[in-house]
């Protein structure tokens, strides 16, 4: 019915004085956009149907094609946008709850870009990275709060388990089902080259991976999807996922479609059945029911490999983080509400959870103040999108971030945001084999490489502009931070003075 009409968001402009109708368009529109007319001998377009992937404009020979938003509008109404007007028909049409992906768009403040990072001038000399060492390697894990000397007065060197990383990031959890094998791939194969971690969400792993190891991360979720002994021993650390941030409080759900061949057998579930991981883990009500799951991995492991537990920040994030600290876990990593997935409730990622710059500074306080600081190492995720961002989380007191979906920018992802379709153009967040083979391992996991190894030296740069020659320094030293255009409440939280103090 008209009522249901809703005009396309995105225009499709082809130039007919450059168009060959040499069809590239048609044949690589996984959402067929394009059509060729024989009769009219012309290129059509069901602009409907375009996510504005880029696909087109980026293989088209001549240059004929460009993506543009539309200017049709409804009537201007500072309350009720056209976003929200087109989501009311939609869900008056079908009864359904909106699924959106990739992260929290809203215009909420975004405090990275409203923190300013400090440089050493004449009485704190600089560093000269070039020339001069600048330690980017850190280790996550419990640390011990004082020297100890064993009985002939040597220093007990023994630790508990660490993670070893050559600069203070990894790749988020992004499960094997919800991309594709060849994304993992590049994942994998990037965190073996360059000394870090990549985290196998909570789709289990697949068994071409386990010779990648040594820089895994198994994830164990509600749903409890490939775990068994061999994968917990597989992997370097165990990470206990109990929220996100783009979906605090929502479990996970991959569609049955998505549910094929190794996919099923990895995940060890019948082909073509959803797989639903609830909101809770239905075995943890309390923190002494984690600290019975953390120290159950512990023990299956050998005490061998650190325990992550995963959670979103929440308002009283500092409040959970201090009980996880004293649940045995080793890691905390926290997920703010800009971090992305494949599908989430539209309302829920909109609308629920905080910035993780607030939730981190927050978390690091109550743990100082109550002297367990050095019980957990804090990892920071939700939208760290550079080398700044992870040089100013780490001022204000995580040990590492996690990304993800800058990783996936750099496969290609051009944030169309229709992951939950199994349609990704790029070979990304698809599993029909026409698609996947569109992402190219061998390309992949060396973009990926580059991308770190630029974010290492920016970051080796900063440090060395600090005068700060290692990370252990760097790390919840707010005195290196300012803000501007921040109110007295949000300096507060964060821990940091106002630009010009």
């Amino acid at each position: 019915m008209p009522i249901d009409f809703l005009y396309p968001k995105f225009e499709v402009v082809r130039n007919p004085q450059r168009c060959i109708a040499c069809r590239v368009c048609e044949r690589q529109c996984a959402n067929e956009v394009h059509r060729f007319d024989p009769a009219l001998n012309l290129m059509e377009s069901d602009e409907s149907k375009c996510v504005d992937c880029h696909r087109c404009v980026s293989l088209c020979p001549t240059r004929a094609l460009k993506i543009v938003e539309t200017d049709h509008a409804f009537r201007k109404n500072a309350n009720w946008s056209g976003e929200i007007i087109s989501e009311i028909y939609l869900q008056a049409k079908s009864g359904g709850v909106l699924l959106s992906s990739m992260g929290n768009p809203a215009g909420h403040p975004i405090y990275w870009d409203k923190l300013l990072i400090n440089a050493s001038q004449v009485t704190n000399p600089s560093i000269d990275p070039l020339r001069e060492p600048i330690e980017t390697k850190t280790f996550l894990g419990k640390k011990t709060h004082d020297i100890k000397r064993d009985k002939n007065g040597h220093l007990v060197t023994e630790t508990s388990p660490q993670l070893e990383i050559s600069m203070p990031v990894m790749f988020s959890a992004m499960s094997y089902g919800s991309i594709s094998y060849n994304a993992h791939e590049c994942l994998a194969r990037a965190a073996a080259e360059l000394g870090i971690y990549y985290n196998t969400g909570e789709g289990g792993l697949h068994e071409d991976f386990y010779r990648y190891g040594a820089h895994t991360i198994v994830q164990v979720a509600s749903g409890r999807f490939g775990v068994h002994k061999d994968y917990l021993e597989a992997g370097a650390a165990i990470e206990i996922k109990m929220g996100q941030g783009a979906k605090p409080g929502i479990g996970g759900h991959l569609p049955g479609g998505k549910i094929v061949g190794d996919i099923a057998k990895t995940r060890m579930i019948p082909e073509g059945s959803d797989a639903i991981s609830p909101a809770p883990h239905h075995d943890i009500y309390s923190i002494e029911d984690l600290r019975q799951l953390v120290y159950s991995l512990k023990e299956a492991t050998g005490y061998r490999k650190p325990v992550i537990v995963k959670i979103a920040a929440v308002h009283n994030v500092a409040a959970i983080a201090s009980g996880i600290a004293r649940s045995g876990a080793d890691i905390i990593a926290i997920d703010g509400f800009r971090g992305g997935t494949g599908a989430a409730p539209t309302r829920i990622r909109d609308h629920v959870g905080i910035p993780i710059e607030l939730a981190l500074a927050s978390v690091d306080d109550r743990l100082r103040e109550e002297g367990i600081r050095q019980d957990v190492s804090l990892v920071a995720g939700g939208s760290v999108r550079s080398s700044a961002d992870i040089v100013k989380a780490i001022a204000l007191g995580a040990d590492a971030v996690y990304v993800a979906t800058a990783p996936l920018l750099a496969l290609g992802c051009h944030l169309c945001a229709t992951c939950f379709t199994g349609k990704c153009n790029w070979g990304i967040a698809t599993q029909e084999p026409e698609l996947v083979k569109r992402l190219n391992p061998e390309i992949g996991f060396l973009r990926l490489v580059n991308l770190l190894t630029a974010w290492k030296h920016e970051i080796s740069e900063m440090m060395g502009g600090m005068g700060i020659n290692s990370i252990e320094a760097l790390k919840g030293n707010r005195l290196m931070l300012r803000g501007v255009g921040l109110n007295e409440k949000e300096l507060q939280i964060l821990g940091v003075r106002h630009a010009g103090e």
